[in-house]
């Protein structure tokens, strides 16, 4: 019923930009962290009346937003929170809170934490505490290509003889190479006993069916660092 619910609500997401909307001491941030809403976040803690930021139904971004809002999160020292999905860029965005934690309602809560490759059981235990969820996004943002003395020599040679090439106007940023439905997934559904967790690995080829996931024994989030108390 939770990895059904999921799907419903990936399916019925659209790839909207990032929205702020200040609640009292909690700043609700939705939608797309492609870095169109940086500024305005920056300024939002910066006004110090921020106390939380919940993220609702964010579905993915780019390393480089998860990075910014990351940055801006652990600076202020605020708690975030998540409510509905969280999805990549998000989630590692969730993780830099002073403490993070699942919203409270009868919505099933879950956030996909992108992977490189199936961690082990060792990599689990460590891959999303302090300094080391904020380590991993290096796994995901692409190097940018070396100059190297050769190259530049050429390049100056080549202008000597003959006169420059005009040059775009403007050069397309390289890709995140992380796969949005590549990860690990971990959910928390409501039930008459309270909420039941799972955690599980999802490869990619699942698409949004994420009843083919593969369950992860003994991945409790709280054990794990994901969620905090």
């Amino acid at each position: 019923m939770s990895l059904a619910s999921l799907a419903c609500a990936v399916g019925a997401s659209t790839a909207s930009a990032a929205e702020l909307e200040l609640q009292g001491s909690r700043l609700v941030v939705s939608g797309t962290l492609d870095g169109s809403a940086i500024q305005e976040f920056n300024e939002r803690l910066g006004s110090g009346t921020v106390r939380t930021v919940v993220f609702e139904d964010s579905f993915g971004g780019t390393a480089e937003a998860a990075g910014a809002f990351a940055d801006a999160i652990r600076a202020s020292g605020v708690q975030t929170e998540v409510r509905g999905q969280c999805m990549a860029a998000c989630a590692y965005a969730f993780l830099a809170g002073k403490t993070h934690r699942f919203g409270y309602g009868l919505q099933v809560n879950g956030i996909m934490l992108p992977v490189a490759a199936r961690p082990t059981a060792a990599e689990l235990a460590v891959r999303w505490r302090g300094d080391e969820a904020h380590k991993t996004l290096a796994d995901f943002t692409p190097a940018p290509n070396p100059v190297t003395a050769a190259v530049v020599t050429t390049a100056a040679a080549t202008t000597a003889e003959a006169p420059a090439a005009p040059v775009e106007a403007s050069v397309p940023p390289p890709r995140d190479n992380w796969q949005p439905e590549h990860g690990v997934l971990f959910t928390a559904s409501p039930s008459l006993f309270g909420r039941i967790y799972n955690t599980y690995y999802c490869d990619g080829t699942q698409g949004r069916d994420f009843s083919k996931c593969e369950r992860l024994p003994d991945a409790d989030p709280y054990k794990l660092g994901v969620l905090t108390p």
